[in-house]
């Protein structure tokens, strides 16, 4: 950003956090581009957004010295490691892991009402946060004793990242790079043992002849534990916050359980887990009648995208039948989510789950209020909830 450019707004500011959904519309419909000292030019409407994400040529993914595999890379690198994280989330991977997550949703739901039983309890502490780092460390064949571990790391990565605090988003890499070479080094010298789990089988993959490095594998990881915990547990908090506020459509996909894959994706589309992608602009360019200098930083907000009321009809509406290929929830272009199929088990799984182990789902007392999450997270920090078991 130059020093001739205006300064629209702050990501950090309290007017935005007290409702970032809220802060992200009025900006879309305001600006549609809307320039800030942390996010550089924030990109707010769909068809911006998709026409940044769907031009690499013009708007690169290398926006750090960091490099993140795959979805910090352009072509042709990205197509090379792409091609081999594909698999990871091919439909018999998917199709194994379902019992798995159907165990943990199990386990978390008993807990939950032995626990708390019809008293009000924080959903997003006791079911959401859990079930995302249990589901996920299942997946990649971690012990489970590394839940409290990485739901602690997540939630000061987000504090330090509200704060740009770059010194203290270095310790928490490193931190993490430490977890990883624990769970590296207790795989090593398996020899030709079988494949244990997704982290074993990461150190077995070769790109252009070479064993994929550590280095790889760690990006690989940090985004399959950090982007995804983070991603699920807003999901489902924002899921059981929609269905503890609608009892009526509580009650129709209980009946009804053919409609819940497509309410999931509508409820997630109404709120989004995942805020931005950042993206560099890789010469002049033009969208959407802004202009971008070679080198700004580029920012583009999917919450805001999938509530444009010019893709969307009535977009802060709760509407079955839309046209869900055009929802960005998990995201578009090349970098379009490659654990979409393994997530839509994740939240599935745990929608039946919660639907079928409750007769309702409702709001705490007006003296236990929701707490909207912080900027980079989405969803609820903090979600009272009273479930009434059968």
């Amino acid at each position: 950003m130059n020093d001739c450019q205006t300064i629209d707004w702050d990501v950090r500011s309290d007017d935005v956090q007290r409702n970032q959904l809220a802060a992200y519309d009025r900006l879309r419909e305001s600006h549609g581009v809307a320039r800030s000292e942390a996010l550089g030019a924030s990109v707010f409407r769909h068809a911006d957004v998709l026409a940044v994400v769907q031009d690499h040529a013009r708007f690169s993914s290398v926006v750090s010295s960091h490099v993140a595999v795959p979805n910090g890379m352009d072509p042709p690198q990205h197509t090379v490691y792409r091609r081999l994280i594909d698999p990871y989330f091919a439909p018999a991977r998917v199709a194994a892991m379902r019992p798995v997550y159907e165990a943990v949703a199990a386990a978390l739901i008993g807990e939950a009402r032995r626990v708390h039983g019809a008293a009000p309890f924080d959903f997003i502490a006791e079911c959401a946060l859990p079930y995302a780092a249990r589901t996920q460390c299942a997946f990649l064949g971690w012990p489970q004793t590394l839940e409290a571990e990485m739901a602690a790391w997540i939630a000061q990565h987000h504090r330090a990242s509200l704060a740009q605090d770059r010194a203290r988003l270095g310790e928490l890499g490193l931190q993490f790079e430490a977890l990883i070479d624990r769970m590296l080094d207790e795989r090593s010298g398996t020899g030709d043992a079988a494949v244990r789990d997704a982290t074993e089988a990461l150190m077995h993959e070769v790109v252009d002849g070479q064993p994929l490095s550590r280095g790889a594998i760690a990006s690989i990881l940090r985004n399959w534990t950090v982007g995804e915990i983070g991603t699920i547990a807003a999901s489902v908090g924002i899921i059981a916050e929609w269905l503890a506020c609608h009892p009526d459509w509580q009650q129709r996909l209980r009946g009804q359980p053919e409609l819940q894959a497509e309410a999931i994706e509508e409820m997630l589309r109404l709120h989004g887990p995942l805020v931005v992608n950042r993206r560099v602009a890789s010469c002049p360019a033009h969208v959407g009648g802004h202009e971008f200098e070679a080198g700004e930083r580029v920012t583009v907000h999917w919450t805001a995208a999938n509530r444009d009321p010019r893709v969307f009809e009535a977009p802060e509406e709760f509407r079955l039948g839309r046209d869900q290929s055009r929802n960005l929830l998990y995201g578009a272009g090349i970098h379009v989510c490659p654990g979409a199929p393994m997530a839509r088990v994740q939240l599935a799984v745990w929608l039946r789950a919660m639907l079928d182990a409750t007769r309702a789902i409702a709001p705490a007392r007006a003296d236990q209020p929701r707490e909207y999450a912080r900027y980079p997270a989405m969803g609820f920090a903090r979600l009272p909830l009273i479930l009434n078991w059968i």
